[in-house]
C-alpha cells in the first residue's frame, strides 16, 4: 500500500473489515501480552522497561507515524520511556514533544492496561549496551491524543532536549501504521487500534 509521506488528504476513512479481537488474544513469549489495570501507575510486569505509547489523530482521523532514523524502513508511533515517579500521561506529553516538536495536543483516551512485547535476541542486545541495563522488552501504556495545532508544528528535530530519532513523518491509517510497524510491534499496534477504534471512524 503506497503511502504519500507528510500527506494528509490522501486516505479514505478507517472501516474494520472483521471483528474485534478479544483484549487478551495474544500470550506467546514472541508477541504481546497485557496486564489488566484501572490506574496509570500499576506495575508493569516484571523484567519490562516502563514506557508510554502515544497515538496521535489530526482531525482527519490519520494516525502520525514516523521512519526511525537508525532503521528507516521501520516506521512507528511516538513512545518512550517513563522516568521514575513520572505519570505516564505527564511522560506521554513529554515524550511526544522530545520526539516531534508538538505540543499542541489533547489526550482523549487510554488503554486501561499495560501492553508489553519482548525484544528480539538481536535487539535486546543492542539496548542492553544503549541503556545499560538487560530488559526482556517494554511495558507501554498507551494514549490516544487529538493534533490541535498547525503541521508546521511538527519538527523531527524534536524540542532539543534529546538526541532525533526519526528522518520522516506522515499521517497514516490504521492499516498502514501496522503494515509498516516492525514485526514484534504489530500486535500492540493492532491491540491498540482495536481499543481506539470508536475514535477513528
Amino acid at each position: 500500500m503506497a503511502v504519500l509521506w507528510r500527506s494528509l488528504s490522501l486516505y479514505s476513512p478507517f472501516h474494520l473489515s472483521v471483528p474485534p479481537k478479544p483484549i487478551c488474544s495474544y500470550f506467546s513469549p514472541s508477541s504481546c501480552t497485557c496486564s489488566s489495570s484501572s490506574s496509570s501507575m500499576e506495575a508493569p510486569p516484571q523484567g519490562y522497561r516502563r514506557n508510554v505509547g502515544i497515538c496521535l489523530i489530526n482531525s482527519s482521523k490519520k494516525i502520525f507515524s514516523a521512519s526511525r532514523l537508525d532503521i528507516p524502513s521501520a516506521w512507528q508511533m511516538p513512545q518512550g520511556g517513563i522516568d521514575d515517579n513520572e505519570d505516564p500521561k505527564v511522560a506521554a506529553l513529554r515524550e511526544l514533544k522530545e520526539e516531534t516538536g508538538v505540543s499542541s495536543a489533547e489526550i482523549l483516551a487510554e488503554v486501561p492496561y499495560w501492553l508489553t512485547y519482548d525484544f528480539p535476541p538481536e535487539v535486546r542486545e543492542k539496548l542492553k549496551h544503549q541503556w545499560g541495563s538487560d530488559w526482556k522488552g517494554q511495558a507501554q501504556k498507551w494514549f490516544l491524543l487529538k493534533f490541535t495545532g498547525k503541521e508546521e508544528e511538527i519538527n523531527l528535530l524534536g524540542d532539543g532536549s534529546e538526541k532525533p530519532e526519526f528522518g520522516e513523518w506522515s499521517w497514516m491509517t490504521p492499516e498502514q501504521i501496522v503494515e509498516h510497524a516492525v514485526d514484534f510491534k504489530k500486535p500492540v499496534y493492532n491491540k491498540v487500534l482495536e481499543v481506539f477504534t470508536p475514535y477513528l471512524h
